[in-house]
């Protein structure tokens, strides 16, 4: 499970933003709509700094937001002054985490999930969702696939900009399935300062195909309900670099 999100977290949101929040957010949506959560509760599990999370409860929904990164929640509250959402935030690990009630959709996105790296972890994690989700409520999330990190393979990424820099050596052992990135981020000491500060931190990742996690949603007595290429209504395909899967909450009765 990834420990770190300490001092990335205060550079995480320059260094993502080639992510299309409002693209990934509308696609998310869509969906929820589709699988007939318009609004109420839904839980964002991996929320990071709230990207999602804000821009989900602008559209209306009460969101929770749940990350096991003090940093992370913290920039996350930040922005909830600002934006004057009204948005409840957790300090808790995705493995472990309790709520008050349930809910009428999880989501987690930004390959949260790939950093459960045991399949007996990700068992529980998908256990307590489906606890923790209202009758037939509905589990929405997204996954790096394996040939995206075969993809990645062993490479370097490196990125100088005022605000701050990094260096990103990824490397994927294929065995294992797991990817594993080393970040080196150089923050400047002050806005006058030539000096830079050093933070480095490893983060690891677990390649899962897509009958390993139907088989644990299943054992985990959740309902598997489809697959998609992300951001389409397509099947994923051999070289899918990231799919969403649909699952349903099964075991409780209506009232």
């Amino acid at each position: 499970m990834n420990e770190s999100y300490t001092s990335f977290a205060q550079v995480y949101d320059m260094f993502m933003d080639n992510v299309d929040y409002p693209a990934w957010s509308k696609y998310l949506i869509q969906l929820l709509k589709e699988y007939q959560v318009e609004d109420g509760l839904v839980l964002d599990l991996g929320c990071g700094t709230g990207n999602m999370t804000e821009l989900l409860a602008k559209e209306g929904y009460d969101m929770i937001g749940v990350d096991n990164s003090e940093d992370m929640l913290e920039i996350a509250s930040e922005k909830r002054a600002e934006s004057g959402l009204n948005i409840l935030y957790l300090l808790q690990d995705m493995r472990e985490f309790e709520l008050y009630g349930t809910v009428k959709a999880v989501v987690s996105i930004c390959d949260s999930i790939n950093y459960i790296l045991e399949e007996d972890d990700l068992r529980e994690v998908f256990s307590l969702v489906n606890n923790y989700l209202d009758p037939k409520g509905m589990f929405i999330f997204d996954l790096n696939t394996k040939y995206k990190y075969e993809q990645m393979g062993e490479t370097t990424i490196a990125e100088n900009r005022e605000e701050a820099s990094f260096i990103w050596d990824n490397y994927y052992d294929p065995e294992e399935e797991i990817n594993e990135y080393e970040l080196a981020i150089f923050i400047p000491e002050g806005e006058d300062s030539d000096l830079y500060r050093k933070f480095e931190e490893v983060h690891y990742q677990r390649a899962y195909d897509l009958a390993t996690i139907r088989r644990l949603l299943e054992e985990a007595g959740m309902e598997f309900v489809t697959a998609y290429d992300a951001f389409t209504k397509d099947a994923p395909r051999p070289e899918s670099e990231r799919i969403y899967v649909v699952a349903r909450e099964k075991g409780k009765s209506e009232k």
